[in-house]
């Protein structure tokens, strides 16, 4: 009967404890808000708007002061008590229990706190924007003043060295003092946004006017003196050339020097008009050719200094392959009496001489070229080095080729003793196998020592043919010593096992009486033994000695090694 009393009065008590959990996390977001606002209501924004009152308050500073005080006004007189009547309808329905509405009434609170405190911030924002706009102006326009007087003194004081420039800059000057005049207008008149406007369009004009003052005297220097001092140095420099039998009409540097010179009026009238990043890149086109003439010029006089001095040495050495190849051709045929060429280096000598023959009529026309001086010397030095690049790759294949004539004799002589020495090996393993007192030599062992005996014989008829192939024979030495050497390994590897299986079988011969199975599985091993089945035997062996005492092929095999 207690339960039924005991249950409800605990679901009670649970019930109270969650909604004084509830109450007590609504109170802390009150007090959140009532902090937010607090510190909305104390911020001093009429303290930051009196700093307005240091500018002239006419115009646009007067405008912006009104509309600032007015909605601060408001925010302080309307909504701030709006926001506490809220507060104190929030804090009645958490005491009533009543969450539901109180969360809405909150995010109502949180709402008009943002909407007070983006009020703030965008009065706070455009005070500092005009406050810093004043100073910046007022900095900004003292150094631009500054610049403006050095710019004029500058062009009074060398009015020389700016030439026909000098009356389009004073025009560009006098474009400054209406800006000037407007900018302290609008300041005395409190409109600093836009007198900020006039400062940053004459922030450009003054680093524009800084360019023109800076660099037009470099460029008129150029244009009226260095350029054509390079193109006279040029002109002058093609005709003692052209005197000394220089070849240069393939440059046509005449023409484009005058284009030059035509471009240099172009660009000094592109000056007056102060057109001064055209001008710039122009100068920089105008001196990047020139330098390339220079080179031009200077390449034709290395490429003669080339000539001049490799011609002779290039004949003979072409003289001298020719004299090479023919005597390659004539070694190459008497070595095919006795060996066989690969039918690639057999053509190698007969192609580089019909390579030789066309070589010799390029150098026979250079040759003339010289002596008309007609020609370019760069173009005779590209040929020039062409037949040197070629002579050199026609002298290494007949390196190559004689290299590998003379070499044939010793490779025969290599293989002829080779094969003596894998005949001695094949000899020695086959004693071995007889000396090696085992019942008998398996048949595949027979099988094994008759394929190598074959690959001998090959190796011994390939070299009796007329003409000798050393690639066949090469071929088939290498054939022969990979099946010499198998047989080497598979005999030493049959006498072990021969050696093993006896000494397993004498091992296990103790345990014969005592155990009738390892008797019965010796007999077995020792019939695969009489049937020349060395390996089955061992591996009978072994499984039946290991049967009754694991570890014994290990011990069995060491003591064997000692013997050994």
């Amino acid at each position: 009967m207690v339960k039924y009393f005991i249950i409800p009065i605990i679901v009670l008590l649970v019930l109270i404890t969650i909604a004084f959990l509830f109450r007590r996390k609504h109170i802390s977001e009150i007090n959140k808000l009532e902090h937010e606002k607090m510190q909305i209501q104390n911020k001093p924004i009429f303290e930051e708007m009196m700093k307005v009152k240091q500018l002239n308050m006419t115009g646009e500073t007067e405008e912006k002061f009104e509309r600032w005080r007015n909605e601060w006004t408001e925010v302080v007189d309307v909504h701030m008590p709006k926001i506490d009547s809220l507060l104190f309808d929030a804090e009645d329905l958490i005491d009533r229990f009543r969450f539901k509405k109180a969360t809405a009434k909150e995010k109502e609170i949180q709402e008009k706190i943002r909407q007070c405190d983006k009020r703030k911030n965008d009065i706070l924002a455009e005070l500092n924007e005009l406050i810093g706009s004043e100073e910046k102006n007022r900095i900004e326009m003292e150094n631009l003043r500054e610049q403006y007087r050095l710019a004029r003194k500058t062009i009074l004081a060398h009015q020389h060295s700016y030439g026909m420039t000098v009356v389009p800059l004073e025009k560009e000057l006098e474009s400054f003092t209406p800006k000037f005049e407007e900018y302290d207008e609008l300041t005395a008149n409190g409109n600093y946004l836009l007198a900020r406007e006039i400062v940053i369009t004459l922030s450009a004009k003054g680093e524009r006017l800084s360019t023109l003052i800076h660099e037009i005297p470099s460029l008129l220097t150029e244009l009226q003196h260095k350029l054509p001092a390079s193109i006279r140095e040029l002109r002058n420099g093609i005709k003692e050339m052209e005197d000394q039998s220089y070849n240069l009409a393939h440059l046509d540097l005449t023409k484009q020097l005058d284009e030059i010179e035509e471009g240099i009026g172009v660009q000094l009238t592109n000056l007056e008009e102060l057109e001064i990043d055209t001008v710039r890149q122009n100068v920089m086109d105008m001196n990047d050719r020139i330098d390339a003439f220079y080179d031009s010029l200077e390449n034709e006089v290395n490429a003669r200094h080339y000539v001049d001095f490799h011609f002779e040495d290039i004949e003979d050495t072409l003289n001298a392959i020719i004299k090479l190849t023919r005597e390659t051709s004539d070694e190459a045929v008497y070595v095919q009496q006795s060996y066989r060429l690969d039918e690639k280096e057999a053509k190698v000598p007969q192609a580089s001489l019909k390579k030789l023959e066309v070589i010799q009529n390029r150098h026979n026309a250079l040759k003339i070229m010289m002596e008309e001086e007609e020609s370019a010397y760069s173009y005779l030095q590209a040929e020039l080095k062409g037949i040197s690049d070629e002579l050199e790759e026609i002298a290494e294949e007949q390196e190559s080729l004689a290299n590998r004539m003379k070499n044939l004799r010793i490779d025969e002589n290599n293989v002829r003793n080779r094969l003596a020495d894998l005949a001695r090996d094949l000899q020695n393993a086959d004693r071995k196998l007889h000396r090696g007192n085992i019942p008998g030599i398996p048949d595949e062992m027979d099988a094994r020592l008759e394929e190598a005996e074959e690959q001998l014989f090959l190796v011994s008829q390939s070299l009796q043919e007329v003409p000798l192939n050393m690639s066949v024979a090469e071929s088939y030495l290498a054939n022969a010593q990979t099946v010499v050497k198998e047989v080497n390994e598979r005999v030493d590897e049959l006498l072990e096992n021969v050696m093993l299986v006896e000494r397993i079988i004498q091992y296990g011969n103790r345990y014969r009486v005592s155990n009738p199975e390892m008797h019965e599985r010796l007999l077995d091993a020792e019939e695969s033994f009489r049937q020349f089945r060395y390996a089955k035997a061992l591996e009978e062996a072994a499984t039946a000695v290991e049967a009754v005492e694991p570890g014994a092929m290990k011990r069995i095999e060491e003591m064997l090694k000692e013997q050994v």
